[in-house]
């Protein structure tokens, strides 16, 4: 696996040279005392741009960064794009790795997208809650709503499941939770009501 990070659009960033030779010009000048004004500007405007070019290059570092811990963390998921490979990820578990505050983890997650050869993705839908099934194993609620997407794939169309039968189906297949969360997962992945997706 290997992680590039979009620059197309992104102008390397460089101090022009103008400024640099006026404030050596000012620097040099016998008359100090008289560009005094000029010297303080230019040294100010010299200041903000090497800080904001040092902030693009600290932002860069960080998306690359969090990314790569992202993909290791979802090796599995990444090299098979199979869904239920998904392991379950907390901002605070990438956080730890990269030893960076979670809200700073949280506004890449939040703004940011990967493309992938299987899709392109906001990077927040790579996080998810985990749950446990019967046999104690934690797995992302990602997978649970994956099956309940392939559980209403596979319904006869004239008989679609309502929110108890696909309960029932995922507590056969290991995952003990609730109507309501069926409900709640069904309506995430904007899924309607079994009435709704009935076909004559």
């Amino acid at each position: 696996m290997e992680l590039h990070l979009n620059s197309r659009n992104a102008p390397e960033l460089k101090l022009s040279r103008n400024y640099v030779d006026m404030l050596e010009g000012y620097a040099h000048s016998k008359d100090k005392k008289k560009h005094k004004d000029a010297i303080t500007f230019v040294k100010q405007k010299i200041d903000s741009a090497k800080w904001f070019i040092d902030a693009i290059k600290q932002r860069q570092n960080t998306l690359e960064t969090t990314m790569n811990a992202i993909m290791e963390y979802q090796r599995e998921y990444f090299l098979t794009s199979d869904e239920t490979k998904l392991r379950p990820m907390i901002l605070k578990d990438i956080a730890e790795i990269v030893n960076l505050d979670i809200s700073t983890i949280s506004r890449v997650a939040n703004s940011k997208y990967v493309q992938t050869p299987f899709g392109t993705f906001l990077l927040k839908s790579f996080f998810s809650e985990s749950m446990q099934t019967e046999s104690g194993e934690e797995v992302s609620t990602r997978e649970i709503k994956k099956i309940l997407m392939d559980c209403i794939d596979a319904e006869e169309k004239t008989k679609p499941y309502t929110d108890e039968q696909l309960t029932k189906i995922l507590k056969e297949k290991g995952y003990n939770i609730a109507r309501r969360t069926v409900a709640k997962y069904r309506e995430q992945l904007s899924i309607p009501v079994a009435r709704l997706r009935k076909e004559l």
